[in-house]
């Protein structure tokens, strides 16, 4: 009788059902798992248990200790709505409580005939003496789950759609995308955002569609559900960086390499790897001190960092306080100015005994920072060109009356320059080179033909052509990336008739 009350204790039953006969039955449960030897299932004697009138609570016995809430819901998804499970992992055992009687006495009759399995182990499955379950609100897991279960069950989804749901919510790695990703963003960073929510076990980050994306395991997924609720939609920047979050089908990341493209927390003995540098702890250090605002109050939107410390977000080339990179000068070879794309030029000098490089003033040092990771290593004019950070501060102007040869250009006043405005829309559409480039400021007469010419003019080859629907703008695809750069040098700011500049940027999207 003890057993049975502590029984009775933990599915938090009224009082008034502590009926005689519902004490009785209920303690003859018990006791016939008691007679079954152990609770892990591991005896294949069938006890005789006086069996319970109809409820919409199921009784579900000798499941896998590993077995899960989502695998228990699963069992009664198809006879009809699941409205709460209780689990008692010691005992290998669970309540499921179904949303009408008729669905769990579907599911019994059903499962009388096909033996139910739980991760290859069969299960036995009886009518519950408890008309409902009266369980714990502070189960976050549990809850997270009937949530998922609920919102998709309501909309009138399938039951593949259902399962989907409950296996994401399960997973406790999210999959997350930056969108309008004007700031690099490091792994540490993604790691001092997220860890508010819950312990961030491993993270890896790759470049997928011209986007940028991370993989991110937390430690129990309730702790993902959380971190997608408050952080998806989010921006890390004022005006950009936008999170956008979904939940991986994964539920275990595999990380060989801890560098500043993948980290396993549990495993600081991880190689570097081949090639990749691992992560300075001086720069490491300089992001901590830097970000502790990265994250405001939830919800609402992230708190942006710092100039040093936005800076200091390049991957791979974080620039310390003192040290060459801590201003927005770059030393370019081979530049063209389709480094406008990435920020405003402020002054441009052709070196005098090395025409073919030049120092290239930028803004400020995070938009030096985001030229040169999108720049370094691209193709124009059939060479590569190289951009790296320079030691100079500024790009100093000749002396009155002292001729440089015009190697010297002051563009601080120029009208080309696209991020005049702080919060301006085009933060938001800063994307690395691609083969597809953006139109924007079409004028109404201005056809596809014409636009199709125009480009091919530039020596490339257009391979596709999309109009928007206002006909303001379009994509437009060259065969090669290099191909589009000539073309955003040659055309961008170019006069397509009355008083009209042709408008030109790299997109994300393809046609």
């Amino acid at each position: 009788l003890f057993l049975c009350v502590i029984q009775l204790h933990c599915v938090g039953l009224c009082r008034e059902t502590l009926e005689r006969k519902h004490i009785v039955g209920f303690f003859n449960c018990v006791y016939a798992t008691i007679l079954d030897g152990a609770s892990d299932g591991t005896d294949n004697k069938k006890p005789r248990v006086e069996e319970a009138p109809p409820s919409r609570v199921l009784h579900i016995r000798k499941l896998p200790s590993e077995a899960s809430e989502t695998e228990v819901i699963a069992l009664g998804l198809p006879f009809g709505k699941v409205t709460n499970i209780l689990t008692l992992k010691g005992k290998n055992q669970a309540f499921l409580e179904m949303g009408t009687e008729e669905a769990a006495i579907t599911m019994v009759n059903y499962y009388a005939t096909v033996n139910p399995h739980v991760r290859n182990v069969p299960v036995f499955i009886q009518y519950s003496n408890h008309k409902e379950l009266k369980t714990d609100a502070g189960n976050q897991r549990t809850q997270a789950v009937l949530q998922a279960v609920s919102a998709v069950q309501s909309s009138g989804s399938s039951s593949s759609d259902v399962q989907e749901a409950l296996a994401a919510v399960s997973s406790p790695v999210l999959r997350i995308i930056i969108d309008n990703m004007f700031y690099p963003v490091t792994l540490d960073a993604l790691q001092q955002i997220f860890s508010k929510f819950g312990t961030v076990m491993k993270i890896i980050t790759f470049t997928k569609n011209n986007q940028f994306q991370a993989l991110l395991q937390f430690s129990d997924p309730v702790n993902a559900q959380h971190a997608k609720l408050a952080l998806d939609g989010q921006n890390i920047y004022n005006s950009c960086c936008t999170l956008r979050i979904d939940f991986s089908k994964l539920v275990n990341l595999n990380v060989k390499y801890n560098n500043d493209k993948s980290r396993d927390y549990t495993r600081p003995e991880l190689p570097a790897g081949d090639g990749q540098p691992s992560l300075d702890p001086a720069v490491a250090a300089a992001f901590s001190k830097e970000s502790n605002s990265l994250l405001g109050k939830i919800p609402g939107a992230l708190n942006p960092l710092s100039a040093a410390a936005a800076a200091a977000a390049a991957a791979g080339r974080v620039a310390l306080a003192g040290q060459a990179g801590s201003n927005g000068v770059l030393l370019v070879s081979n530049l063209n100015e389709e480094v406008r794309v990435y920020g405003d030029v402020q002054r441009v000098k052709i070196l005098y005994n090395k025409k073919d490089s030049a120092l290239i003033q930028m803004s400020d040092a995070n938009q030096a920072q985001l030229a040169m990771s999108h720049l370094n290593g691209q193709k124009m004019y059939g060479k590569i060109i190289r951009v790296t950070l320079s030691k100079h501060q500024t790009v100093a102007l000749p002396r009155d009356g002292l001729d440089d040869q015009g190697l010297t250009k002051d563009y601080a006043n120029s009208p080309l320059h696209r991020f005049k405005k702080p919060g301006s829309k085009n933060f938001q559409n800063i994307f690395p080179p691609s083969a597809t480039l953006h139109l924007s400021n079409i004028p109404q007469d201005v056809t596809e033909d014409d636009l199709r010419l125009l480009f091919s003019d530039t020596g490339g080859t257009v391979k596709a052509f999309k109009f928007f629907q206002d006909r303001k703008m379009a994509l437009i695809q060259m065969s090669t990336v290099e191909e589009a750069i000539q073309a955003l040098i040659d055309l961008h700011n170019y006069n397509v008739g009355k008083k009209q500049h042709l408008r030109v940027s790299f997109s994300k999207s393809t046609i």
